[in-house]
């Protein structure tokens, strides 16, 4: 009887042992800390394009799901984590125009610009991108089209 119990005792532990070794690492909370909403590039657009449309109002770093909505997950998951680096909106708070600032790390990823492009048309935006800050004067001419 002794054996029997000795054996259970051992297969009880090689199935403990087994188990711990199947479960999940435990997740550990890691520091919080406070980061600019701009990059040192996209402050420096952000000033052109103040000084370009002055009665405009401009937000940046505006998610997709603030601007865009449907009924269907499947298509929310396309855009839920998504980040639009420009929103500028008329007086009335209508949105005028989403500006996109490409840098190197938008080089090889065309196709994702584009999808994301497409989805922001669908829902009736017009999407500007540039690859460098354009001028005041540029700012103004691409977007006059725009403002009422």
């Amino acid at each position: 009887m002794s054996m029997w119990l000795i054996i259970g005792v051992v297969i009880i532990a090689l199935l403990g042992i087994i188990a711990g070794k199947n479960k999940k690492p435990r997740q550990q909370h890691t520091p919080i800390h406070a980061k600019a909403i701009l990059t040192r590039r996209e402050q420096q657009f952000f000033a052109v394009l103040q000084q370009a449309m002055p009665r405009a109002y401009i937000f940046p770093q505006v998610s997709f799901s603030a601007i865009l909505t449907t009924k269907g997950f499947y298509t929310r998951s396309q855009f839920n984590r998504k980040i639009a680096d420009f929103v500028l909106c008329d007086q009335d708070l209508e949105i005028v125009a989403i500006i996109e600032l490409d840098d190197r790390s938008h080089q090889g990823r065309e196709q994702q610009d584009a999808a994301r492009d497409a989805m922001l048309h669908e829902a009736g935006y017009a999407v500007l991108r540039y690859t460098q800050i354009p001028s005041a004067g540029q700012l103004q001419k691409d977007l006059y089209k725009y403002f009422k």
